[in-house]
């Protein structure tokens, strides 16, 4: 298994070739990520990139009248700050940590110096908001198409997939304020969920008994997102299972 606290918990980080992760180290802080804390706010101007990895981070829109729908979240499978390479410098959306835990972050001028220099992080940052992209959309599908139950399935599902655990620590009125939906709905699912024995969920603390049982209950949005994340960011994490081996193309 991985040390604590160490930049190859990223996956992204981790894909880099020896020599480009040798350069980025000396500026790669370590920072704790804790519950609740917003990495930026809604037209903020950016100043690093985030690469968690013990931490979730939601993307999210809050209305006029305050209320928050989450559009796409983001772990250790990725980073936090597209605006900053793709040339917007600020976002209508805000990123909130919804599971604490720890990152690292990259000051915005060396992660501009590192795509002046068309590096394998340009490359691999690239596919990434591709793949971004792709959950965003399909969040939007199923929240129009799909069960409350449904839609928590997919949101369980995602989040673990970020996690190197099989536990979330998240009450109910967050999940509804995530999903755009009803205290009383995510109520309704969750019970459904621990009836049928998925999960169990106790005082904010959601531990899934069977996944299996969980990805059969899911609608199709999950395997979409994850379908398009296996195929655009290879990597291959020691101590963790290898999504695929496909090579990163040579650096010019």
């Amino acid at each position: 298994m991985l040390s604590p606290n160490t930049p190859k918990q990223n996956h992204l980080l981790a894909a880099l070739p020896a020599e480009d992760l040798t350069r980025l180290q000396p500026d790669l802080e370590l920072v704790p990520m804790p519950l609740g804390w917003a990495l930026y706010e809604s037209g903020g101007h950016m100043n690093y990139l985030y690469f968690p990895t013990t931490s979730i981070v939601s993307l999210l829109y809050v209305m006029e009248n305050g209320a928050p729908a989450e559009i796409a979240i983001t772990g250790n499978c990725g980073l936090v700050g597209i605006s900053l390479f793709m040339g917007g410098e600020t976002t209508p959306s805000r990123a909130v940590v919804q599971s604490e835990g720890s990152g690292y972050r990259l000051n915005a001028s060396i992660a501009k110096r590192e795509f002046a220099l068309g590096s394998h992080l340009q490359h691999l940052a690239l596919r990434f908001t591709q793949a971004l992209i792709t959950q965003m959309a399909q969040t939007a599908v199923c929240n129009r198409h799909h069960s409350v139950d449904k839609q928590l399935c997919r949101w369980l599902l995602l989040s673990l997939d970020r996690l190197q655990s099989d536990e979330l620590v998240m009450t109910q009125e967050l999940i509804a304020n995530m999903l755009g939906v009803r205290r009383e709905g995510v109520t309704e699912a969750a019970g459904k969920l621990q009836a049928d024995g998925l999960i169990h969920y106790s005082r904010g603390h959601i531990k899934v008994l069977d996944r299996a049982k969980l990805e059969r209950r899911v609608c199709e949005c999950y395997a979409v997102v994850k379908k398009e994340y296996d195929r655009l960011l290879p990597y291959e994490v020691p101590g963790l299972p290898n999504t695929t081996t496909q090579p990163l193309p040579a650096r010019r």
